[in-house]
């Protein structure tokens, strides 16, 4: 119910649906928190890990929150549900099971796993399919076409081709 972008003018911005959220009764709180944490991370929608898997090399979007993402794996802070995320290690395939913490709040063991409801976007440069997005429980939508102006969508073409966000001024 949100997600985070570039304004015109190349600065990070995000967006959170509350009212969707609230609707859906989702936490409109974790989205927020969700998408402000991933601003930090890749600020620029231009990070990726790079990594080696069966003989092929393979990248995983640097997108901290989508690991574990859902409402119950999240926190409160005070009364406030904020989202979980993964540290630098989730991204490094050299650490070994249980070397090292991999999200905050501790329920991920190894780099790359995926909590029940998370999901991930991944590039195979030797398939040909562009960024396509995978999900712990690998529900078959998410491999179709990406949704029109989705970050997935935005990976499948040139920079200078996105259409960005504008900001309104008040």
């Amino acid at each position: 119910m949100g997600y985070h972008d570039l304004t015109n003018k190349g600065l990070p911005l995000g967006k959170v649906f509350a009212e969707s959220d609230i609707q859906s009764n989702s936490s409109w709180t974790n989205d927020l928190s969700h998408e402000v944490l991933e601003m930090l991370g890749d600020p620029d929608i231009n990070l990726a890990a790079y990594r080696e898997e069966e003989g092929k090399v393979v990248f995983y979007a640097y997108e901290v929150c989508d690991p574990c993402e859902d409402d119950p794996d999240g926190y409160l802070i005070g009364s406030v549900l904020v989202s979980d995320f993964v540290f630098p290690a989730w991204f490094e395939g050299f650490r070994k099971e249980g070397s090292a913490q991999f999200d905050f709040r501790k329920h991920i063991n190894k780099p790359f796993q995926l909590l029940p409801n998370g999901y991930i976007g991944k590039f195979d440069p030797s398939s040909h399919r562009g960024w396509h997005q995978v999900n712990a429980k690998m529900n078959p939508k998410y491999l179709s076409r990406p949704k029109l102006g989705s970050r997935r969508q935005r990976r499948n073409m040139p920079r200078d081709e996105w259409q960005l966000s504008g900001v309104k001024k008040v």
